[in-house]
């Protein structure tokens, strides 16, 4: 199969609530990345995470291997530093092949849970 995708890609809406409502990890409030590789090679993708008011952190690098898909958790980076919780934030993918990525965001502040999910915004 080939490579589907695009090497950049945004996610201009970015928020992990503090609070969380039920059993952990699953029910834990988080923001998720998406990343689904259908290509033969590696992807390996570099994340900048962009603020209001401070300059941005990263680059964090994960990859994604050959054919596979990547649920990324915003709330696991913490290399260079964790994303903090109740700020808003954005984030840029740039990866070395064609990918595609999707957002998803668990809010579970109160017991009646709110799923987001959204494509990110492919660049070029």
């Amino acid at each position: 199969m080939k490579a589907m995708g695009h090497r950049t890609w945004l996610i201009p809406e970015g928020y992990i609530p503090a609070g969380s409502h039920g059993p952990e990890p699953e029910m834990l409030s988080h923001e998720t990345a998406c990343i689904l590789n259908t290509g033969p090679d590696e992807a390996r993708i570099s994340i900048t995470i962009f603020f209001e008011d401070r300059e941005p952190i990263g680059p964090y690098v994960v990859t994604v291997p050959p054919r596979r898909t990547r649920h990324l958790r915003f709330n696991d980076l913490d290399v260079p530093e964790p994303i903090p919780v109740d700020t808003d934030y954005a984030s840029l993918f740039e990866s070395d092949v064609p990918v595609v990525v999707q957002h998803t965001r668990l809010d579970s502040r109160q017991a009646e849970n709110a799923l987001l999910s959204t494509m990110a915004f492919p660049v070029g």
